[in-house]
């Protein structure tokens, strides 16, 4: 659309709301909105206690064809992975960021051979972590960056996620929030939502699974409080 399309369809809209341009009293109210985030309307589904956020997340993760284990450490991870790729006969290879937060798993102990950085399309397993999760629909929700490449959450064929159970929120607008607290309220360049593996079903209504991403999508769960899933 060029600039003065542009500026044409905006005037039309300005004068169907009986603006002017430059009105400082919108321009003050539009500010308002914006400094202030209003929340919609929040479904009531995902709001629950912590552990039963938690019980919500896995059931919808799997029902969208992810599968779903829980440590109670960060130690346990290698061997949760080890036990992934071996059930499933996936080669002992590993690719990851260098988030600071996966610094306590140690896979010195496996056979897995751990390489770092971006995914250049050839790795088949890779590892990322989480920064929230979604209850009410599964949903985790990771951000760019050098320590979570997001490469690694596309091109491999399978995608190992770990999240952390505190930060599994009832639904979207909570998850949003609290990125940006972390964040310092500047949102990273790239928020991806994922809920299961990548599916399409735009050929003749049948479902492929890594359309468009991974084929499998194995959901880890870091839950200090809580017993092993079994």
């Amino acid at each position: 659309m060029s600039g003065s399309t542009k500026d044409a369809v905006l005037s039309r809209i300005r004068r169907a709301n009986g603006a002017r341009p430059n009105d400082e009293e919108r321009q003050r109210a539009v500010e308002a909105r914006l400094q202030g985030r209003p929340l919609g309307v929040v479904p009531a589904r995902g709001q629950l206690p912590s552990a039963e956020r938690v019980a919500l997340f896995v059931v919808m993760a799997e029902a969208a064809n992810a599968t779903v284990a829980q440590i109670g450490s960060m130690a346990e991870l290698p061997g949760e992975v080890a036990r992934y790729l071996r059930e499933r006969n996936l080669p002992a290879t590993l690719k990851m960021g260098a988030d600071r937060r996966l610094s306590e798993a140690d896979f010195s102990a496996t056979a897995i051979e751990v390489t770092q950085g971006a995914s250049e399309g050839d790795d088949l397993n890779s590892l990322s972590h989480a920064e929230a999760g979604i209850a009410e629909t599964g949903t985790l929700v990771l951000t760019s960056g050098p320590d979570n490449p997001t490469s690694l959450n596309f091109l491999p064929e399978n995608h190992i996620v770990v999240i952390q159970a505190d930060t599994i929120e009832g639904a979207m607008e909570a998850v949003f929030e609290r990125l940006r607290e972390r964040h310092g309220g500047t949102l990273p360049r790239t928020v991806n939502t994922i809920t299961g593996p990548s599916r399409s079903a735009d050929i003749e209504q049948t479902l492929l699974l890594g359309a468009h991403g991974p084929k499998a999508l194995h959901i880890v769960v870091l839950d200090r409080t809580a017993a092993p899933m079994q």
